[in-house]
């Protein structure tokens, strides 16, 4: 028994870290991230493409790894997760964040309201100013962050659309606006 959990220990932790089998290394904010249906599979996974430099420049590894610490304390000092979910952990009040790089309304609805050109330019135009730009019923607060913090969460989000969630959140790239 003890060497069938140190095996699935192991092999847990291969597929869950940084640069393991689901979870691609911290660098990959410099490609574009894509999501399809993978029909053997029966879910949608994300699509890891060409280069694609994030807030114009590639990251090395150790810059990427760095970015990607500072985003993750950003989101935990702000509290994120008491309105927001990750990979199905947090609150429900606003939306879940796990693929929210990936939204399509960042470039049909955020980047023409914010008058960006890009969609990581949009998201970090939202989150240093989230009160002039309408979100419907609900409001995000004004966190006052940086744009070197709100820079820093982008990043973070783009990492975490790269992750193969196994489908989650599900029908997330099949989803169709209502008339």
């Amino acid at each position: 028994m003890l060497v069938v959990l140190a095996f699935l220990t192991i092999d847990s932790l291969d597929a869950s870290r940084a640069g393991g089998r689901q979870v691609p290394d911290y660098d990959v904010i410099n490609q574009h991230i894509g999501y399809t249906y993978d029909w053997s599979r029966r879910l949608e996974v994300p699509v890891i493409g060409p280069a694609e430099p994030l807030f114009g420049r590639t990251y090395s590894l150790q810059e990427a790894s760095g970015l990607m610490s500072f985003g993750k304390l950003v989101i935990q000092s702000r509290a994120c997760m008491d309105c927001h979910t990750f990979f199905g952990n947090g609150a429900y009040y606003g939306p879940d964040l796990t693929k929210a790089w990936l939204d399509p309304a960042w470039s049909q609805i955020w980047m023409p309201m914010t008058g960006s050109s890009t969609r990581e330019a949009a998201m970090v135009a939202f989150l240093m100013h989230p009160d002039q730009y309408p979100t419907w019923t609900r409001r995000m607060p004004n966190l006052h962050l940086t744009r070197a913090e709100a820079q820093a969460v982008v990043a973070y989000l783009k990492w975490m659309s790269a992750i193969d969630t196994n489908g989650f959140p599900a029908h997330f790239g099949r989803i169709q606006a209502q008339n």
